[in-house]
């Protein structure tokens, strides 16, 4: 099974999620084959930049509870997005959730859609978004992050934009990714890796201090017995019994 569809055009690699059967969760498969994709670019001269899209109306609805894919690896993955020494923009047309918010935030560039909506849902689940923060809290603007990782509610573009989680809130996504595609294209390979590294400086240091220890929390936080609640009552599609 393919889990990523991989298209060029003039110098810009797109990779489109493509699990619909589970929103394009974060399985085993799907980490496993986006950070090969990610290895084979940073490598490939005649890639400039790197577009991450999805298809159907969901870009990451986060773990997948049925299969999920190692922990390790996922931070792995979300490391390779930071570290890829060529732009990572984000487009965005549907719904992300929890650990799909993580991919978002180790993206360089992001513009959502009006049709696109977020939530850091951990919280509702007996949960946090512990290694997810890495790459975004050094890039979301403080009160909006409080807010939305304790109450774990919908937003739309407009506010993901004013929180720091997108670039752009845009009426016409491609239409607004015209002018950094073409942008990135002017840019010289040397340029665009070292001005990313200038950028990204904060989120790897973020990595390098806190990726053991908030894994370990991560990993006791899914072995709680509110946890195993949450989780069972988001497959049984009823409420956990916390809620009031």
């Amino acid at each position: 099974m393919t889990y990523v569809q991989r298209s060029q055009d003039r110098g810009i690699r797109t990779l489109a999620l493509d699990s619909p059967a589970n929103r394009n969760a974060l399985s085993a498969g799907l980490v496993g084959e986006l950070g090969a994709e990610l290895e084979e670019c940073a490598g490939d001269k005649g890639v400039r930049a790197l577009v991450l899209t999805h298809t159907g109306t969901t870009f990451c609805a986060g773990a997948d509870l049925k299969s999920p894919a190692d922990p390790g690896a996922f931070v792995a993955l979300l490391r390779a997005l930071v570290e890829l020494p060529k732009p990572v923009v984000a487009r965005v047309t549907g719904h992300v959730r929890a650990g799909g918010l993580g991919l978002l935030g180790a993206c360089d560039i992001a513009v959502g859609g009006p049709e696109s909506s977020y939530a850091f849902t951990e919280s509702r689940l007996g949960l946090a978004p512990a290694v997810i923060s890495m790459p975004l809290l050094p890039r979301m603007e403080p009160r909006a992050a409080a807010r939305y990782f304790l109450t774990g509610e919908r937003f739309g573009a407009p506010q993901a934009a004013r929180a720091g989680l997108l670039t752009e809130a845009a009426e016409d996504v491609d239409a607004a990714l015209d002018g950094v595609l073409d942008g990135l294209r002017r840019a010289s390979p040397q340029g665009l890796a070292a001005s990313k590294a200038l950028v990204t400086a904060t989120v790897v240091e973020a990595f390098d201090r806190w990726t053991d220890e908030l894994s370990a929390r991560s990993a006791a936080l899914f072995a709680s017995d509110e946890a195993r609640e949450g989780v069972t009552a988001f497959l049984e599609r009823r409420d956990p019994v916390w809620v009031w």
